[in-house]
């Protein structure tokens, strides 16, 4: 049985766009993923899934706990893991363009179980952290609409769950409508396509890209070097302040960083991925780190990092400057386009990774139908959708922020180990993009994901054992019994 768990998915040379070979259909005439993304729009997808949350919930909350000032080292530390993990994504995507990211590219090095294991919290990556990120989107909606008078009240617009210590208790609340509402226009845009949804992505990329700018431009003026100290403020407990909140930082902020493997899902879709992958993954990693570390600077400059854990600390700091006011309401706008880029792209991943393990035969068949006019995974788009609408609508899921930070970081670390392991098992893969020093990259890579997955890792066990137990019972009960690999 041992064996079987980790037989590992024979991978052969993948055609290049630029050769000739055939990029569409298969030799049945089934119906599969259509190729249309450019680099530019590889590079705008990175974007638009990073540059959201981590800028406009996030960078207060990681200050005012656990950073302080050095927020910016904790997304310097934050970075740096993804950077050596986005390399190895790089090769992947460029050796493997599938649909299936980190499970598919598990599948082809470290076995089948480790690919479901994988593949399972992707799904909490991409799922939940839409489901999460539109709760957000939901706040932010209802403050810009209260500048206007025309807010809605708190029974529509708040969850009418809520978690009281270790019970689900009713808040009063009937349903959180703006964050419904979201999800299901968000996925009816990627049900009709993959361009359609693209093209929205970009716009919303160059808004809130533009509101970010203008924010630097127009805040510095107003930093205090004061505020930044002492830079490292000292330690008054485990994972608060000091060096020790530095890293417990990094492992909070990493939610921001969760889109950027979302670029690697749509690699089934690149016109030319062995050249564009690359293109798109480091590139939008590169762009959103000097975004973020630069906000940083300037957020915790502007006010004194004890007043920015709010829901909303980049609105927070501008309302103690009354000449900035009209800029306030541009963030918020920002901030509503930011964060509908990142379910955009949540939403657009999740149906992928369901589509690439429908097609092994580990979950049902129908997560696999690709839509025969819009060339889309559709029903695994309402299926997701309505999963994350619900969630949406009646939990406000702010537990799960790290459980989501924890999943992708075990996806990256495979990923890592992955690389390395394919070096020396296939070397006669061609590999349009290759990763320099691949003993250093990749078991640093390795080592930094896991460091910081067991900070959050210590508290919240108990949660991610209860979520890794639930995917095993559906692996065992359906996925061991149904793999395209053990029948061939």
């Amino acid at each position: 049985m041992l064996k079987n768990l980790l037989a590992t998915k024979p991978i052969a040379p993948s055609g290049h766009v630029d050769a000739g070979e055939p990029v569409e259909g298969s030799l049945e005439g089934e119906a599969t993923l259509k190729r249309t993304l450019t680099a530019r729009q590889l590079v705008m997808l990175g974007i638009g899934a990073v540059i959201g949350a981590g800028i406009f919930v996030l960078t207060g909350h990681a200050a005012a706990a656990h950073a302080g000032p050095a927020l910016v080292l904790s997304f310097v530390l934050a970075g740096f893991a993804c950077a050596l993990a986005g390399l190895c994504y790089a090769e992947f995507a460029a050796m493997m363009p599938v649909s299936g990211s980190a499970y598919s590219y598990s599948y082809a090095t470290l076995g089948e179980f480790i690919a479901w294991f994988i593949g399972w919290n992707l799904v909490l990556e991409y799922l939940f952290a839409a489901s999460t990120v539109a709760v957000g989107w939901s706040g932010y909606l209802n403050s810009f609409l209260g500048n206007l008078g025309m807010a809605l009240p708190a029974a529509l617009s708040s969850a009418p769950l809520t978690i009281s210590g270790s019970e689900i208790v009713m808040s009063g609340a009937i349903v959180n409508l703006p964050a419904v509402f979201i999800v299901a226009a968000i996925s009816g845009l990627c049900y009709v396509g993959i361009t359609q949804s693209a093209f929205v992505n970009s716009i919303i990329v160059a808004i809130k890209v533009t509101v970010i700018l203008l924010f630097v431009a127009f805040s510095i003026q107003f930093i205090n070097p004061d505020n930044w100290v002492p830079f490292i403020p000292e330690n008054t407990g485990p994972g608060q302040f000091g060096y020790s909140g530095i890293v417990r930082g990094a492992a909070v902020v990493f939610f921001a960083y969760i889109g950027f493997d979302a670029v690697s899902t749509a690699a089934g879709e690149a016109k030319n991925p062995q050249r564009d992958m690359p293109i798109g993954i480091l590139g939008s990693l590169f762009l959103c780190t000097i975004i973020y570390i630069v906000v940083a600077a300037v957020l915790t400059g502007m006010m004194h990092y004890t007043q920015l854990g709010t829901a909303k600390p980049v609105a927070t700091a501008l309302e103690a400057y009354p000449s900035l006011a009209w800029l306030k309401w541009l963030v918020e706008l920002g901030a509503i386009a930011g964060l509908s880029s990142v379910i955009l792209v949540m939403l657009m991943g999740q149906p992928r990774i369901f589509y690439s393990m429908s097609k092994d035969g580990l979950l049902p068949a129908v997560f696999g139908k690709v839509h025969p006019k819009f060339r889309t995974p559709y029903i695994s788009t309402i299926i997701v959708g309505t999963v994350a609408a619900i969630l949406a609508g009646l939990f406000p899921i702010g537990l799960l922020g790290e459980l989501v930070s924890m999943g992708t970081l075990l996806a990256f670390t495979t990923v890592c180990i992955g690389v390395l392991i394919l070096r020396y098992t296939r070397p006669d893969l061609p590999r349009p993009f290759r990763v320099r020093a691949v003993w250093a990259v990749s078991i640093l890579g390795a080592a930094a994901c896991l460091y910081l997955f067991i900070q959050p890792f210590s508290e919240h066990w108990r949660l991610m054992v209860g979520w890794t137990a639930i995917g095993m019972v559906i692996y065992f009960a359906y996925g061991y019994r149904h793999s395209k690999l053990r029948k061939r």
